[in-house]
């Protein structure tokens, strides 16, 4: 599959099939997440409506490990492989991860605060997700403050794939440390642990975050091939035009 997508012609006619698709999914579930979120699931005993906050960082956090991911995978695949449409799925997923990881920071700090009565502690997952944040802002300023783009990409793929290893690091570590964060809500598929009315708006705004993503790696990948068109057509040479040709 992904060697047919490596053609950049044969990636825009995926593109545009593909990408309306997701934008509609996207904001169909994103929506009807919000709603069932805020109006159709009860509030906790304790924590009462600030619950809802979970809604939005729950998924997000869950989006910026997903996006990561993606980014290494795609990073490994262009090493390997040295498919350059790679290494631009791989950029492409950065800043949606590094947003993801922005509003999951945000919103936990604030329901921190409510549940807690603190936004910030030094426990294994918030410092080894801070760490998640600043492993996209160091991936995306390689890319930025090196000009040579063929060497920004072997250079951000290391630093993409190097940086895995700290998914499962922020996964597990609420098992590892003791830590105010509670532990995994959702443990396996058939035991979910949560009721039907908290866990339906969390998987349809982890699925709306998912297509969101990949809407705006798809448009993104698809700017960058129409930049490099638009920059190989304005250094091709003018034709040589003459009387005698006239």
């Amino acid at each position: 599959m992904f060697s047919i997508l490596a053609n950049p012609k044969r990636f825009l006619s995926f593109a545009r099939v593909v990408a309306p698709v997701f934008g509609l999914v996207a904001l169909a579930t994103i929506c009807a997440g919000i709603w069932m979120g805020l109006w159709n699931s009860p509030e906790d005993y304790q924590q009462g409506h600030s619950v809802r906050i979970m809604y939005v960082h729950v998924p997000a956090a869950w989006a910026s490990m997903m996006a990561y991911g993606v980014m290494a995978i795609f990073s490994l695949i262009a090493y390997v492989w040295r498919h350059p449409i790679a290494d631009e799925i791989a950029k492409a997923a950065a800043l949606p991860g590094l947003a993801f990881t922005f509003l999951a920071l945000l919103t936990g700090g604030l329901w921190g605060k409510l549940s807690w009565g603190t936004y910030w502690q030094w426990d294994g997952r918030m410092t080894s997700y801070l760490l998640l944040f600043f492993l996209y802002v160091g991936y995306l300023s390689i890319w930025e403050t090196i000009e040579n783009k063929k060497k920004a990409a072997r250079i951000a793929g290391l630093v993409a794939m190097v940086g895995s290893i700290n998914l499962p690091i922020i996964k597990f570590s609420v098992d590892w440390w003791n830590s105010l964060h509670q532990t995994s809500t959702i443990s396996s598929l058939d035991a979910p642990g949560l009721p039907a009315e908290l866990l339906w708006p969390l998987l349809l705004m982890f699925i709306g975050y998912s297509f969101f993503f990949g809407w705006v790696v798809i448009n993104r990948v698809r700017y960058e091939i129409y930049k490099a068109r638009k920059i190989r057509k304005s250094k091709s040479p003018a034709p040589n035009i003459t009387l005698e040709k006239l």
